[in-house]
């Protein structure tokens, strides 16, 4: 059996027009299937309007207990229950989970080096014989950037990272096919121009391109949580644009 994980930012999510495209592609999707959203920017919106500055540190939010409380409510709240709304009314039986939920992904604080970022989760376990279960069921779990680490305490994770270890626990279960979907195509050989999706890569293209300066920023911790997926045996791994991923488009990560 076959199950597609779809990773979306917050920006698709948190604008109607898009949200609209993005659950229409998403319920096309056939057989069993996962959606694994963030929700950055409600966030730091409703920290605004509550008074609540918010920190970022190499575009990763430091996470404080009153931005703890804002993120909990924003991904596991607003944000989640929009898409599960909207996936219900296209007749997708989806439920809304953070990690805490069955206990489905357990983190742990992640430690203080050069930079406290506070409350946030680093994946410990997921429990993929759970979610299996669930799709079995034909339940579509939607998944919220929010672990706990089981004494009590909810942890803002990154979405790419719950995507990831997601796809890793359910590779025993099901030929797996993780999505990364971002604001462009795929992975570009020139950044200014977005056709110039590279089709394929390998690792030993990954190393050389970022050598090359050709692959670098937040794309270099995507593609090797990519190939971490692949290793750890996910069947596929594809880095595409939201819009696209009815098409068949984009950049496959390969062994």
């Amino acid at each position: 059996m076959d199950v597609t994980i779809i990773k979306v930012g917050g920006k698709i999510v948190e604008e109607e027009s898009s949200l609209n495209n993005l659950l229409n592609d998403f319920a096309a999707i056939p057989g069993y299937k996962v959606l694994v959203h963030g929700g950055g920017r409600s966030a730091t919106a409703v920290a605004a309007q509550l008074g609540i500055e918010s920190q970022m540190v190499n575009g990763r939010r430091i996470t404080d207990a009153e931005t703890l409380k804002v993120v909990t409510m924003v991904y596991g709240g607003l944000v989640n229950k929009n898409i599960v709304a909207g996936l219900q009314a296209r007749n997708i039986n989806a439920l809304g989970l953070t990690g805490a939920d069955m206990d489905v992904i357990r983190s742990v604080k992640r430690p203080v080096k050069d930079i406290d970022y506070g409350f946030v989760g680093d994946v410990e376990k997921v429990n993929g014989a759970m979610l299996a279960d669930l799709l079995s069921k034909n339940i579509i779990p939607v998944m919220a950037p929010l672990t706990h680490d089981g004494k009590g305490n909810m942890l803002n994770t990154n979405a790419d990272t719950i995507a990831g270890e997601t796809a890793k626990a359910l590779a025993p279960f099901f030929n797996v096919t993780l999505m990364f979907c971002f604001e462009k195509k795929g992975v570009l050989l020139n950044e200014a121009d977005d056709d110039s999706v590279i089709p394929q890569i390998t690792h030993a293209d990954f190393l050389k391109y970022v050598e090359e300066g050709i692959i670098q920023g937040g794309m270099i911790p995507k593609l090797e949580n990519s190939f971490d997926a692949i290793s750890a045996g996910v069947s596929k791994v594809v880095i595409t644009k939201a819009s696209e991923i009815a098409e068949g488009g984009g950049t496959s990560i390969v062994e």
